[in-house]
């Protein structure tokens, strides 16, 4: 089987790459296209309940018009005759309630009209009811004896069942419509999970392939490597080019993973440019012809497009700074220590004179302790882990009261300990192992930063072969303690 070129492998990876971003917008649009019918679903839910509230509302209404009828023309109480009349005046409103919320169809408003006629000569009844008793006619007379007051409440009742049943039926077909998107949306997820299934293998075994190529060619090199010394020379050349091949092949990966990147940072300031222009024919909109500008689209103009611009350009910039960040952690942990005897006590000023004047502006302070214990290490490498420690001191203070942070060693044996005390705003317990890991952070997230800071204190603490813990409580200020052999050996290895 011929071996895979670094060139076909780049761009099957791309290509992979490209695939697997697709999908998962794939999915992400069918995931807001379902999000937008379910609430579209609730909205028409909460409708039918309404529709159906006010219906009872009115029903209780109309009950009680002729139970006050029948208790006034039985027991002659003018309270019932006061029931009857709050009840009467209850319900015009009650029917205009109803005739609002069905507005939109047609069948409803057939049977509102309908309900509006019978409403008015149940009323008309009533009255005249009560008009005969108050002559001194008595109920028992052919002139009460009629049963249409009941006939009419029993219609009423009938139309408003009806409107019920037809409101419950449009809420079964919306909620059947609503499971179809959901399952929709099931099949467009595990076609995309299928998907990004045959990716990934495919993608690991082109990567596994070209290292069983690369692998197979090294092995072959170092076999023939105690032949002649043309042989040697010959094949020295050809893992030159291959090592070549493999640093250009990691060039062209990170640039084509950076460019979608960069893309989506131009296509991010285009969006955020065309925001005003839409502003403006919107407000145009609104004032020339009000009636077309819906409340999604005032929305989607001036809210929804406005916080998505900003939230892509917030991750890209994050993304920016996170490769920007693993690229000097490479670079660091491939540089070589170089031990030399320091002077803690002015590598200390030195750090608290380059923060002068971010002290001078906030009030803070940094006190150094005399004397301090000196160390034969890398300058470079102690400079950055006590300027990340006393840097995070002053940002992560607590509000309204002034950072002070303190500086003090001692030395136990052939180590040095180093402590970094402030009273700040302090690391909970639990936090205080997660706050060294890289991307990781604890706490309220007010202040910039990618979690990588104290993950490189801790690992070139390492690289000094010291240790960096950290004591803590909330709200009780942080000391972060630092412990060193007092003379680092002079190997001057790479990590």
């Amino acid at each position: 089987m011929p071996a895979l070129s670094a060139r076909l492998v780049n761009s099957l990876v791309v290509a992979a790459v490209i695939l697997g971003f697709l999908t998962v917008i794939g999915v992400g649009l069918g995931a807001v296209r379902t999000l937008q019918r379910n609430i579209a679903f609730t909205e028409r839910v909460e409708h039918t309940y309404q529709v159906v509230r006010a219906l009872s509302d009115y029903g209780l209404i109309n009950e009680r018009i002729e139970t006050a009828r029948r208790g006034y023309l039985l027991a002659g109480d003018p309270q019932f005759l006061d029931t009857f009349r709050a009840a009467a005046a209850a319900t015009g409103p009650a029917i205009d309630e109803i005739a609002r919320l069905t507005r939109d169809n047609p069948e409803q408003q057939a049977r509102v009209a309908e309900l509006r006629t019978l409403s008015r000569e149940q009323l008309a009844v009533a009255e005249d009811s009560i008009r005969r008793s108050r002559a001194g006619e008595s109920y028992r007379t052919p002139a009460f004896n009629t049963e249409r007051g009941v006939a009419l409440v029993r219609q009423i009742r009938g139309i408003t069942q009806a409107m019920e049943t037809a409101e419950s039926n449009l809420l079964a077909a919306r909620n059947a419509e609503r499971l179809g998107s959901l399952d929709e949306l099931y099949r467009i997820s595990a076609a995309a999970a299928v998907l990004l299934l045959v990716v990934a293998v495919g993608s690991t075994w082109i990567i596994l392939r070209f290292t069983r190529d690369l692998t197979a060619s090294r092995a072959e090199l170092q076999a023939v490597n105690a032949g002649l010394e043309d042989a040697v020379k010959a094949r020295t050349a050809d893992l030159q080019r291959a090592n070549d091949e493999i640093q250009r092949f990691a060039y062209i990966v990170s640039h084509d993973l950076r460019s979608p990147l960069v893309n989506v940072m131009g296509f991010t300031a285009e969006l955020d440019a065309a925001i005003k222009p839409l502003s403006t024919l919107l407000e145009k909109a609104e004032t020339e012809a009000p009636q077309i500008v819906t409340q999604d689209a005032r929305m989607a103009v001036r809210d929804d497009l406005p916080e998505s611009v900003r939230f892509i350009r917030t991750s890209t910039q994050k993304m920016d700074r996170l490769i920007n960040a693993i690229l000097q952690l490479s670079r660091q942990g491939r540089r070589v220590l170089t031990p030399e005897p320091l002077d803690m006590q002015r590598l200390f000023e030195g750090i608290a004179g380059s923060l002068k004047h971010r002290l001078d502006e906030s009030g803070a302070t940094v006190e150094i302790a005399p004397n301090l214990p000196n160390v034969v290490s890398d300058r470079l490498a102690l400079e950055q882990i006590f300027s990340n420690l006393v840097e995070n001191a002053l940002k992560y203070g607590r509000p309204g009261v002034a950072a002070r942070v303190q500086i003090r060693g001692r030395r136990e044996g052939r180590r040095v300990i180093y402590e970094v005390v402030d009273n700040g705003r302090g690391v909970d317990p639990k936090d205080h192992e997660r706050i060294f890991e890289l991307f990781r952070r604890a706490g309220q997230q007010d202040q910039p930063g990618e979690g990588i800071g104290l993950a490189h204190v801790r690992a070139l603490g390492y690289r000094l072969g010291g240790t960096v813990t950290c004591q803590s409580a909330l709200d009780q200020g942080a000391t972060f303690r630092v412990s060193l052999p007092a003379e680092l050996g002079g190997e001057g290895s790479a990590a």
